[in-house]
This record gives C-alpha cells, sequence and structure tokens, in this order.
C-alpha cells in the first residue's frame, strides 16, 4: 500500500504498471531477505518475521513527510483502471467479487504450484527437512522462493484493501496484524490452502457476529487456538480431513470384510 502511494503520488507510473512492478519488486526484495533468515529454525524465525514487520511499521511513522506518519497516507488512484471507472470498481458488490476472484485466482496458482516438482521440495522440507537434506535436496533457495511468493500474496492482499479504502495506515504493518493472521492459519489449518482462508472466514465471523463486543474476538479466537493445537494440531482443515479418512479406511474395511464372508 505504501509503495501503490509513494509511486503514484510522485507521479512515476502509471497505476496498470505500478500494480506489477510493486508486486515483482517486492518478491525480489523479500527473496534477497528469505536467503539469510531461512537458515534460522523454528520459533526464532518467526520472531525475525515479525521483527522485520516491525520495523517497516516504525520506519513508516518516522518517515512523515513521505508516508504520513503515524496518520497514515492517502493513495491517489487513477479515475479508471484498466479502462474501467473508478466509481464502477468501488461498487461494494463488484469490490466483493474482485476480492473473491483474486483469491481464487491465488488458490489456483498455489494449487497448480504445488503440482510441480518445486511443490513437491517444498513439501518434502516441510515435512522433514533434515531428510530432504540427507537424499540432497538444498532447501535453503526453495524456502527463500516459498517467503517470497507469501510476500507477493500478502502484497496483493494489501494492494486490494488499499484499493478499497483509498487510504494506508502504518497499523497495517503492526506486528500484531501478523500474530492475527498467523492466528487464522494456525486454527484453519497450514497443511493444505484451504486451512488459511478457512481460518480467516472463522475469524471474521466471530467478530462480525460479536458486533459491538468485538475487543472480546481475540479472546475468543485465542481459546479456539488453544482447543485447536490441544485436540487438532493440523487446523480445522486437518479434523475434517482425517474424519473423512476414518469414513473411507472405514468403508474400504467393511469392503473388504463382506468380500471375505462371500
Amino acid at each position: 500500500g505504501y509503495a501503490m502511494g509513494i509511486v503514484l503520488g510522485m507521479d512515476w507510473l502509471s497505476a496498470e504498471w505500478a500494480i506489477p512492478v510493486i508486486l515483482i519488486g517486492i518478491g525480489l526484495a523479500a527473496f534477497a531477505v528469505g536467503l539469510v533468515i531461512v537458515r534460522v529454525p523454528g520459533i526464532a524465525f518467526g520472531m525475525l518475521t515479525l521483527a522485520i514487520g516491525q520495523m517497516f511499521y516504525l520506519l513508516a511513522t518516522r518517515t512523515r513527510g513521505m508516508t504520513g506518519g503515524s496518520d497514515g497516507m492517502g493513495v491517489p488512484w487513477p479515475r479508471t483502471l484498466f479502462g474501467v471507472p473508478d466509481s464502477v470498481l468501488h461498487k461494494p458488490e463488484v469490490m466483493f467479487m474482485i476480492a473473491w476472484v483474486s483469491m481464487v485466482v491465488v488458490a489456483l496458482v498455489l494449487h497448480l504450484l504445488l503440482k510441480t516438482r518445486f511443490g513437491a521440495v517444498t513439501e518434502a522440507i516441510r515435512d522433514n527437512e533434515e531428510r530432504a537434506r540427507f537424499i540432497g535436496m538444498r532447501t535453503t533457495a526453495p524456502k527463500a522462493l516459498v517467503y517470497a511468493i507469501s510476500a507477493v500474496v500478502s502484497a496483493i492482499a494489501g494492494l486490494l484493501s488499499n484499493f478499497s479504502s483509498g487510504f494506508v495506515s502504518p497499523e497495517s504493518l503492526h506486528w500484531s496484524v501478523s500474530a492475527i493472521t498467523l492466528l487464522m492459519v494456525i486454527v484453519g489449518g497450514f497443511q493444505s490452502l484451504a486451512g488459511p482462508i478457512v481460518g480467516a472466514i472463522v475469524y471474521f465471523m466471530v467478530r462480525d457476529i460479536l458486533g459491538d463486543y468485538a475487543t472480546y474476538s481475540m479472546a475468543i479466537f485465542g481459546a479456539a487456538l488453544i482447543a485447536v493445537i490441544v485436540f487438532s494440531p493440523h487446523g480445522i482443515t486437518g479434523a475434517v480431513m482425517n474424519c473423512f479418512k476414518k469414513r473411507q479406511q472405514a468403508k474400504g474395511a467393511q469392503a473388504q470384510m463382506k468380500r471375505k464372508t462371500a
């Protein structure tokens, strides 16, 4: 969002060109950073990621002349984008469709990516990095590339949010935003593409249902997180998939018993 505001504010590029250039730039920068920080294992990696986000948060609040400081900055989006008038794009139903189509396209691209050799390598690293190294896989570059892909996906979400509101605030860079996102992933399940989506839907449903008591949503979501960690470490989608597998195994066992008794 800040990158878009600065580029459009200084009239360096048109919005149509700025979007892909910014996404590519973020991807390259994240890959370079990833080559360094993915070497750090476990919790330390998560702490480093949060620290980097907090560094950008402080940078955004301190560089008032460029970012508007703690007040944030408006983004001068053009009156037409890709030939479509701004008045049409900002209709609630149109923004809703843009957001959902973007989510589906991103999920589809990631799904296809997992079907490639690169996807197989990343899954092997996720399951057992030490074993992947032992059989000759290089783990640093694939992990850095995954880090870059996640940064680009986050940037797409940021651009959509920024386009919807026409405003960007340093609060969007605060570590708590990353923490909430992480909670969504853990509650939804991190071993499938549907997991983070389910986690996000659950979080916003809880927040909207609570209404005036939305300040308690984090407490409820925290309790849900504890329950998930204790009873279903792979999240909601993991629990559903396990139930489905058990049913399939039970049906297979019953069919086998019938064949034996026939």
